[in-house]
């Protein structure tokens, strides 16, 4: 049994590891992201554990519509709640209406 996270800072990790799971699930998804972000696969598992790292984890995926919304169907979470979490990481809540 997975303990509860005892803050909203530490839910919103959670969900980022979440993310980054999806998408290491898929080759082609994966690849983007590592072009996207400019690391090799060697270092996923040590960046992971960087919380600048799960904040972009979650930046990449509410960035990209088609990728937010076949995450939230394949774990069943409102896509509001992925971006919630982008925010509680220090991401900006208006960056998507930016032009």
């Amino acid at each position: 049994m997975n303990p509860r996270p005892s803050s909203a800072r530490e839910a919103a990790e959670a969900l980022a590891i979440q993310a980054l799971t999806f998408i290491a699930g898929d080759g082609e998804r994966l690849g983007r992201f590592l072009a996207a972000c400019g690391i090799g696969p060697a270092e996923i598992r040590s960046a992971a554990g960087e919380p600048e790292f799960l904040a972009g984890v979650l930046e990449y995926l509410v960035t990209d519509e088609k990728l937010l919304t076949d995450f939230a169907a394949a774990t069943e979470i409102n896509p509001a709640i992925v971006e919630q979490a982008h925010v509680v990481l220090g991401g900006n809540p208006w960056e998507r209406d930016s032009p």
